[in-house]
């Protein structure tokens, strides 16, 4: 049985290796510098050569309308008079002396005339030329620096987490072209490591998760033994209670590091539904710390995740309740459309925050004034996940203190 040829393969595309030997001859390269060069000296000798030409033509004609003597002679009836439309001092009576002064100062004036006259449409042909000039040059520098504007609307798109964007760039071998091959295969290194880490976190977490749940599930079936002692009951709910700070630690973590990305499926969602489901699951707990939430919910439909999306509003009301006064606290959750934007806005009472502790809130495993570890109020993952959602949305996050104490959190979705 024949075996069937192998397809053949297409050679990878060369990459630009700032390592490479240069040409032998760099200065026959179609570099931009080249090619600015030639562009501009080309419009400026282009330029040069119309302006001398419509300079010439106009001081021709000036020439040959101002080439006419000052005065005439004419034979009249047997004498011999001069006449000058021109020069009116100039008549039959005028002596000699008189008469060559007069000419004088008539051609004098005449002269400047005619260049007063080349002066002005000089003056206007310049302008008419630096008009085109400015305009062919407009022309031009956008038509070279067009590729820049790809790079730039590419790199745009990957700051916000599309890494699936190349550039692609075609066109002569120059410095642009080697810059955007570079580009490109940045982001092609970039990929692969955010591929390989999302990979490692899903394995990660799921490796994670099983030895937690049976834990959790073994220290449930010894917890529901009627017969255990008290010493072992209370180390059972001590180490459960720790156990189940580690799946929130691994929930989070794993959360935090999707959010990261861009949101794919997006669906619409209301803000005032996920708030509403926010502040139901947090009644109870607000309740029990008296604390009060109030706050009116109006539509704001945005495009995005459920999902994460519930989580910014309960992160936010959670925070809100926890970090709050003893007695006569109150959380105000508001919803609403402003300016485009939906706005979801979570303002509490609490401790004072300074203003230069806002941005380490954000930060993982932060908290202000406590210790990294072994808060039962969380993990320290609550706002840098809020924050990572607010960015995978195309939104953000922003915080505020309060007077006398507590915080204002301002979070902004595009519509």
């Amino acid at each position: 049985m024949a075996s069937t040829p192998a397809p053949p393969q297409t050679p990878p595309k060369p990459t630009w290796d700032p390592r490479r030997p240069q040409p032998a001859l760099p200065w026959l390269r179609p570099t931009i510098r080249i090619r600015l060069t030639l562009l501009y000296g080309g419009m400026f000798l282009i330029a040069g050569i119309l302006l001398l030409s419509i300079i010439y033509l106009l001081a021709a004609q000036a020439i040959s309308t101002g080439n006419q003597p000052p005065f005439k002679i004419v034979s009249a009836t047997g004498e011999v008079k001069v006449a000058s439309a021109g020069c009116p001092a100039v008549t039959n009576e005028t002596g000699l002396a008189q008469f060559n002064s007069v000419i004088s100062a008539c051609i004098d004036h005449q002269r400047q005339v005619t260049l007063d006259n080349l002066l002005s449409r000089s003056l206007l042909a310049l302008l008419g030329l630096a008009i085109i000039a400015f305009a062919f040059g407009y022309a031009m520098a956008g038509r070279v620096l067009s590729p820049l504007g790809r790079i730039t609307r590419t790199a745009r798109a990957v700051a916000s987490s599309d890494l699936s964007r190349r550039i692609e760039l075609d066109g002569p071998d120059d410095e642009l072209k080697e810059l955007a091959d570079t580009f490109d295969e940045m982001l092609d290194r970039l990929q692969r490591a955010f591929t390989a880490q999302q990979r490692f976190v899903g394995n990660a977490s799921h490796e994670l998760r099983t030895p937690l749940a049976i834990n959790r599930t073994l220290l449930e079936v010894h917890l529901s033994d009627p017969g255990a002692p008290m010493e072992l009951q209370q180390l059972g709910k001590t180490l459960l209670a720790t156990n189940e700070r580690s799946e929130q630690l691994v929930e989070g973590l794993l959360l935090l590091a999707r959010s990261d990305n861009q949101i794919v499926e997006r669906k619409p969602v209301d803000l005032a539904e996920v708030a509403e489901q926010a502040v139901d699951q947090m009644h109870g707990e607000a309740a029990a710390k008296g604390v009060v939430i109030r706050g009116e919910q109006k539509p704001a439909v945005v495009q995005g995740n459920g999902v994460l999306l519930e989580r910014i509003a309960l992160n936010l009301v959670q925070n809100a309740v926890r970090y709050n006064v003893p007695d006569g606290g109150w959380v105000e959750v508001t919803t609403d459309v402003q300016h485009g934007q939906a706005v979801l806005v979570v303002s509490n009472t609490g401790p004072v925050v300074p203003a230069y502790e806002i941005d380490n809130l954000f930060e993982p495993f932060r908290r202000l004034r406590t210790e990294r570890t072994g808060s039962d109020k969380g993990v320290g993952l609550g706002l840098s996940i809020v924050r990572s959602v607010a960015r995978a949305h195309g939104g953000h996050i922003a915080a505020q203190p309060r007077e006398g104490g507590g915080l204002v959190m301002r979070v902004t979705l595009p519509v």
